[in-house]
């Protein structure tokens, strides 16, 4: 039934997607689509089982994090910081590059070393997009960077501003060291990894073609 789904499927055509988006919840129920059939066949099914996942596994492990935090503030008392509660927090780090066995890792890559690194072959392979516009950019453009900020699973998105509150980039991962991080934390190779906001910039003007975003975000092309 997936095979023929898949095979059988019009969802990539974009003009398809949109008749079925401008068409609402009634499009979708009478589409043919067998991608849409197999959803509906299985969607019973998963949301039963993703029920009992959050019921039988997710709330007592929740309430296991709970009673091990009261019990590690008793201990700790204002000696230790709560966990994330999805509510807004800060946390404090430098940028600054770690050191991996022998070798310094800096703590800035640049658009050039992108470009150094395309393979043509997944999974370093740059977008025809990006090969396109290589000779308009600045390759000397900061890409990526690195923060001694301690983050976990989630943080995903988070804006990194320095001590003027300007935004310098957005979190997206975290390097090999930090996937320990939820138990304890090493400033010596823990290390969040954002993405400049230089990077962000150029990219939006230069290949992406992005002015209105530009706008939105109060950025002047050329300006960095």
């Amino acid at each position: 039934m997936a095979a023929l789904a898949v095979a059988g499927t019009r969802l990539a055509d974009p003009a398809v997607r949109r008749r079925l988006w401008e068409g609402g919840k009634a499009a979708v129920e009478a589409a043919d689509d067998p991608m849409i059939a197999l959803a509906r066949a299985v969607d019973p099914e998963a949301r039963a089982a993703r029920r009992a996942w959050e019921d039988e596994v997710e709330a007592p492990v929740r309430r296991g994090h709970e009673v091990l935090a009261d019990a590690r503030f008793a201990a700790q008392g204002r000696t230790t910081y709560p966990d994330a509660t999805f509510t807004l927090r800060l946390t404090y780090g430098l940028v600054k590059g770690w050191r991996e066995g022998t070798r310094d890792v800096p703590a800035f890559t640049t658009l050039a070393g992108a470009f150094e690194r395309d393979t043509g072959r997944e999974p370093f392979a740059l977008p025809r997009s990006w090969l396109g516009a290589r000779d308009r950019l600045d390759l000397a453009t900061p890409f990526n960077l690195v923060t001694t900020n301690d983050i976990v699973g989630g943080n995903s998105g988070s804006p990194v501003v320095n001590a003027r509150a300007e935004l310098v980039g957005l979190i997206f991962d975290g390097n090999i060291h930090s996937l320990g991080g939820e138990y304890g934390f090493d400033p010596a190779s823990n290390r969040a990894v954002a993405v400049d906001a230089r990077a962000i910039v150029e990219t939006l003007e230069k290949i992406y073609g992005a002015q209105r975003i530009l706008e939105e975000l109060k950025v002047r092309p050329g300006r960095k």
